[in-house]
């Protein structure tokens, strides 16, 4: 029954909740506009009319186009130096998770000495507690992934060690300011719609069978499920099917809230060893690749067979009676959305880096195995890569 619950971040949510940004409270006269490097923001008109809201709310600002799609922690010092340089004393994240991510530790190391990887505990950080409070976030999701326009967390990638890291956990990272409009995520191509919607479905799955969960974190887990459940593919096969983008925003910021009230499990530090040494690899997609047999050796263990069955029919099979019918719902799901038959080597990895990669996992993101439903030995995770690999 124990849990804590804080969510200090305004929300505004819905179908043309972006023009609302002038009227509100913003936390400063000059920001910092963080995008990806990729061309959809400005293509699509989302920089503009943010920029137009910004201008119309009397905040000047200025533009960090530079984020990659698994944020470096090299962009991140370079977007902390932008902040300082041109006296920005709030940052607006404008894209996916990437770009929230990397807003979040920008936001950061604006205010405080020396490297990021100082203030990272886990792997070579250093563990640090940061001095100083990070400038205020305004975070405005374009996608349906992550949930980090409501959570105090982001992860980084350290180029010089291949370690991908989580990064946060103040109250002050949490952002002030969200806005979740489903319009600005019309645009966002069907293979990478998938990606996202399955990493919003993996965080309130993880969260779910974790041992972190509650009463609180189960209401918001499984409501995200039905709806990822119910107009995921609905919204792969069309961008512009409102009312599915509609349920996927929706889905993915309860995915994203229930990663402050529980946690997620090893599944997320498993592939972030992956995408640590494959930068190239999309988050979702790996935990796509990652997924059925993750799952298969919980449920093989029948560590929580009550939950997967609840989780089962929350996907859609209402007379599910054992755990392998959410391997049957998962697996349809991924097959009816095209992205069953994704392969590890499409990316470059190879079988003999299943043990590095394992090691990785465990020594960077260790606490997530701490939430596991059982204990997953070093030798599980290897036999997870080698199953699920292709």
């Amino acid at each position: 029954m124990n849990f804590m619950k804080y969510s200090p971040t305004r929300l505004l949510f819905g179908v043309g909740q972006l023009n609302n940004l002038r009227e509100q409270k913003l936390p400063g006269k000059k920001a910092l506009v963080v995008i990806s490097n990729g061309k959809s923001t400005k293509e699509n008109g989302y920089l503009k009319r943010c920029e137009e809201e910004l201008n119309a709310a009397g905040v000047e600002n200025v533009l960090f186009d530079k984020v990659e799609a698994n944020p470096l922690k090299s962009t991140v010092m370079t977007g902390a130096k932008c902040a300082r340089e041109n006296n920005c004393d709030f940052v607006v994240a404008l894209g996916g998770g990437s770009v929230m991510d990397a807003s979040k530790a920008i936001a950061a190391m604006a205010t405080n000495d020396g490297d990021l990887w100082d203030y990272i505990n886990g792997g070579t950080g250093k563990g640090q507690e940061l001095l100083n409070n990070p400038l205020p976030v305004v975070a405005i999701t374009t996608t349906a992934g992550t949930g980090s326009e409501v959570d105090q967390w982001g992860v980084v990638t350290n180029e010089e060690t291949n370690e991908k890291i989580g990064f946060g956990g103040p109250d002050s990272l949490y952002p002030v300011l969200a806005i979740v409009d489903p319009e600005l995520m019309k645009s966002v191509p069907a293979k990478f719609t998938a990606y996202q919607g399955f990493d919003a479905l993996f965080h309130s799955v993880e969260c779910y069978i974790s041992v972190a969960a509650n009463l609180m974190s189960d209401m918001y887990a499984l409501t995200a499920i039905e709806n990822v459940g119910k107009y995921l593919e609905r919204a792969v096969k069309d961008g512009n099917d409102i009312e599915a983008r509609e349920h996927m925003a929706f889905a993915n910021t309860l995915s994203g809230t229930v990663m402050t009230i529980s946690a997620c499990t090893s599944e997320h530090s498993m592939e972030h060893a992956m995408s640590a040494y494959h930068q190239d690899l999309p988050h979702g997609a790996g935990l796509i690749m990652l997924s059925k047999e993750y799952y298969k050796h919980f449920i093989n263990q029948h560590v929580c067979d009550d939950k997967f069955i609840k989780m089962a029919k929350a996907l859609g099979m209402e007379d599910a009676k054992s755990p392998e019918d959410f391997i049957t719902m998962l697996v349809k799901l991924q097959e009816a959305c095209g992205v069953a038959d994704l392969k590890m080597s499409d990316y470059g990895i190879e079988k003999d880096e299943f043990d590095k990669m394992a090691k990785n996992a465990r020594e960077t993101m260790g606490g997530l195995f701490m939430c596991d439903p059982c204990p997953l030995s070093h030798e599980d995770c290897v036999k997870i890569y080698e199953k699920a690999y292709r």
